[in-house]
């Protein structure tokens, strides 16, 4: 049974955590390009290559969280803490779950936008999909506070540092 998260899932977690914030912070450009094209007039260049780089995020979360999502399988992943309440560990599995969902319908409906122009992915994409995403990440975010302040598990150091 596997302590914690191997070196290239941590890699993984935190790398997408990075470009995953990076989009949801700075989706201005693909929010611009969007209100123009569906807007019915021409992007710029300039448009279109700043919404590029979100596009290329988006992508490259895809594929990261697909890679993620195989190794989660091969690799497996730690138990949960004896310290963690049953009904939690439940919110937890779904949360985690719900993540990779994301990871894999937030780029597909991001790309039917984008790329076939599809109105309802975009809505999707920058409305309740972003909006669940930023949901989950705080109660992921105030989980592993509680881990690591409240209950004195080894959760963070599980996705950090390793097992000791």
């Amino acid at each position: 049974m596997t302590t914690s998260f191997s070196l290239p899932q941590r890699i993984l977690h935190w790398l997408m955590a990075v470009l995953i914030l990076f989009n949801l912070l700075f989706a201005d450009a693909m929010e611009t390009y969007a209100r123009v094209f569906f807007g019915g007039q021409t992007p710029t260049p300039e448009q279109v290559s700043a919404a590029n780089i979100h596009a290329y995020v988006g992508i490259t979360v895809l594929v990261l969280g697909l890679v993620r999502f195989c190794l989660r399988f091969i690799q497996g992943v730690p138990p949960e803490p004896k310290e963690e309440p049953p009904f939690l560990r439940v919110v937890a599995k779904v949360s985690h779950w719900a993540f990779y969902l994301l990871f894999f319908a937030m780029p597909f409906a991001g790309i039917g936008a984008y790329y076939f122009g599809n109105k309802t992915a975009a809505f999707a994409h920058g409305g309740p999909m972003k909006l669940f995403m930023w949901g989950l990440i705080v109660a992921h975010i105030g989980g592993a506070l509680v881990h690591q302040f409240y209950w004195k598990t080894d959760v963070l150091r599980r996705m950090t540092a390793g097992s000791r």
